[in-house]
């Protein structure tokens, strides 16, 4: 195999993902994210497709423009943070419910409760950022 054998077929998928660059705008990043989406629900089961090469490239630009356009707070706790999510994706408190019930949501938002690693998992799952967002915000790298 040669570079030449690799470069029609990557000058297709680039066409289609805008990989040879950063993310240019909002619609690139929601394209990306649907790339994304689509590939899980596809091949999720599949943990080795060869797809998930393309899904690693592509993470990277999604995680480089959102340290760009939308970068963390560092001083949110996990409550805000999740509040934050919530009020971005204008999702109400019995939206969430693989998370627990709305009451279980209220307790977590007013920091009644603390998230435990099965909330966090899907929060993170759900809005799709990584687990530590969830962190206090001085355990956060």
């Amino acid at each position: 195999m040669s570079v030449t054998d690799i470069l029609a077929p990557w000058a297709l998928v680039d066409a289609a993902l805008g990989l040879s660059g950063p993310v240019r705008d909002e619609a690139h990043y929601e394209a990306l994210l649907g790339f994304v989406d689509e590939c899980f629900g596809r091949f999720g089961a599949e943990e080795h497709h060869p797809v998930f090469a393309l899904v690693d490239l592509v993470a990277d630009r999604i995680r480089e423009y959102e340290g760009r356009v939308h970068p963390w707070p560092d001083t949110l706790s996990p409550e805000g943070m999740l509040a934050c999510l919530m009020e971005e994706h204008g999702l109400k408190q019995s939206d969430l419910p693989e998370v627990g019930t709305q009451s279980v949501i209220s307790d977590l938002l007013t920091g009644k409760r603390r998230l435990n690693l099965r909330q966090v998992c899907a929060l993170a799952a759900r809005f799709h950022v990584p687990m530590e967002v969830f962190a206090e915000p001085g355990a956060r790298k």
